[in-house]
């Protein structure tokens, strides 16, 4: 039913395991990113901060044109821009969106769409991160992130309703 799509041209699988997404073009591999998912492990629970498995495609990007390091709050440009000095005037655990954000909407009804599963909901994106040295191991709050040059790159060639695996 889901899966690569012979009208698509993209198609996304991220890897829990291995901590990497992989983005296939025209069904061949085409390039392969390190990535953070959750530090709580996988779920799809409201406010279980786990990254969601499933079938999913990209709802909205978000953040075209913004510099480097644009913070996001509530999925809009805040006027910040992350730099380590500034983050140490800010709270120890915040959860830094910045650069670019995909947002991913779940496509399997009561797995990870709907009610209290549903990926959109949570607000579950593929976004950038400040902690590129953390990449490759749990790290987030049920989002996926990516390093700031690798998140800018993606986001220029992949369209909306690209077709995410997260497995």
């Amino acid at each position: 039913m889901f899966g690569f799509n012979a009208n698509q041209t993209f198609y996304v699988e991220i890897s829990i395991n291995k901590q990497q997404m992989l983005v296939y073009k025209n069904k061949v591999l085409f390039k392969t990113y390190l990535i953070s998912t959750a530090k709580n492990g996988v779920g799809e629970q409201y406010g279980s901060e786990c990254t969601p498995r499933g079938i999913h495609q990209i709802r909205a990007k978000i953040g075209t044109n913004q510099p480097e390091n644009t913070v996001f709050f509530r999925r809009r440009p805040n006027g910040e821009v992350y730099t380590p000095a500034y983050a140490q005037t800010q709270p120890q655990n915040r959860d830094w969106i910045i650069t670019r954000i995909l947002w991913l909407s779940g496509l399997e009804p009561d797995k990870n769409r709907f009610g209290s599963v549903d990926t959109a909901r949570r607000k579950i994106y593929i976004h950038g991160t400040p902690d590129e040295k953390l990449l490759g191991k749990p790290g987030s709050r049920g989002c996926i992130r990516m390093g700031n040059r690798d998140i800018m790159e993606f986001f220029d060639f992949i369209p909306v309703r690209t077709i995410v695996d997260i497995q």
